[in-house]
């Protein structure tokens, strides 16, 4: 039977990675918004990310998009964020906003493009060794917008070569997250729109490739839990990229829009005893900010990971299984739920305060001044972001 203290445990063990292009100026298609103290190069993303583990205790690691935190020098990037406390973690390739990539990146007709492409996921891989990154990130927006527009099957083969050839690339130790999306920018096909799709590529490729789910790359109603528990039994589940959404891939804060489907999710993850940071399952949010403050949003991000966390750690597992072998179908949703209702904001206060942390993380960085403080000294230069 997990003991409190067993739960508190798992709690002050628990790692989210934070994106760091979620420091910068974000928007929709029509526009960006800028907010005055955005970071404007990769190092004060680095210090934002550090940030958030400062006051939360369990966000060591921060993820690159390459070129958007393009540097001279990776290892002093490294060494960076290593002085404020923190790391370099997965490297996500940019293939999606290049001119040439309008037909598509790795899947494009064009030999030369395709070329081009897969070069950038093998420098990224360089990135990674001189970052000490063990993630290589994945995601593509290549597709077809009309019938007959392109070969679904070609596309598929030459989606296969690319990974690969990026695949032999790694050296041992790295893993290969291939993540997924139904559908944006391309809306026939899009070349990976599924778990199954990134399966099949990386059961192809071998035990180093796995599959990343993002939370708001679904169809309204998919349960997500589903495909969730399906990967962690084949043991290709390689991680998260949690956001939130109302109707599609709206990169709102974790939790805001269905706090009790992020629930159902860790609760798959805590009863495949995958919570722990050797388990190979990496938890990043994956989300842009638009009008909210950036390491605010993100703080808040974290908090209500480990709030679903928290409760799907106080699942009475023995009282469900009986439950479930009796057939007892309310007798087990009963389980569940009373998990789910329970407030567990203050066994997080305690579990931050063993951790020598603020028990309100949010009231704790208000209090800091770290806002006012990058505000007044970021003056002048070019804010991180992209324009639209």
């Amino acid at each position: 039977m997990t003991t409190r203290s067993d739960i508190r445990a798992a709690l002050r063990q628990q790692r989210i990675e934070t994106p760091s292009w979620a420091f910068g100026n974000s928007g929709t298609r029509f526009k960006v918004f800028p907010q005055p103290g955005v970071a404007r190069d990769p190092y004060e993303k680095v210090a934002d990310a550090a940030a958030v583990h400062r006051f939360t205790g369990v966000a060591p690691s921060v993820a690159l998009h390459i070129p958007w935190d393009r540097v001279d020098d990776y290892s002093d990037l490294a060494k960076h964020a290593a002085g404020l406390g923190v790391q370099i973690g997965a490297i996500n390739p940019n293939v999606f906003q290049e001119p040439e990539y309008r037909l598509g990146s790795v899947c494009n007709p064009d030999p030369a493009v395709r070329r081009k492409a897969t070069a950038h996921l093998v420098e990224c891989v360089e990135v990674a060794k001189a970052t000490g990154s063990s993630a290589l990130s994945l995601w593509f927006a290549d597709g077809t917008n009309y019938p007959g527009q392109d070969d679904i099957r070609a596309r598929q083969d030459r989606l296969a070569e690319a990974l690969a050839t990026t695949y032999a690339a790694m050296p041992p130790g790295m893993t290969m997250l291939l993540e997924y999306k139904l559908f944006e920018p391309s809306f026939y096909t899009m070349d990976v729109p599924d778990w199954g799709t990134s399966l099949v590529h990386c059961l192809a490729l071998g035990d180093a490739a796995k599959v990343l789910v993002d939370t708001g790359h679904h169809a309204p109603g998919t349960n997500i839990e589903f495909i969730v528990a399906n990967l962690l039994r084949l043991g290709r589940l390689g991680g998260f990229h949690f956001n939130s959404r109302f109707y599609a891939d709206d990169d709102l804060m974790v939790g805001a829009a269905d706090p009790f489907q992020l629930f159902r999710i860790m609760n798959e993850i805590v009863a495949a005893g995958a919570l722990a940071a050797d388990s190979g399952v990496a938890f990043m949010l994956d989300q842009c900010h638009n009008i909210e403050p950036k390491v605010q949003a993100e703080i808040r991000s974290v908090v209500h990971v480990q709030e679903a966390t928290a409760k799907a750690l106080l699942v009475d597992r023995e009282a469900l299984e009986a439950a479930q072998a009796s057939g007892d179908v309310l007798g087990a949703y009963e389980v569940v739920i009373d998990a789910f209702n329970t407030d567990v904001r203050p066994l997080l206060a305690e579990v931050r305060e063993d951790m020598g942390l603020a028990p309100d993380p949010i009231g704790a960085y208000a209090r800091s001044g770290y806002y006012e403080s990058v505000v007044a000294e970021r003056v002048g230069g070019t804010q991180a972001g992209w324009g639209a």
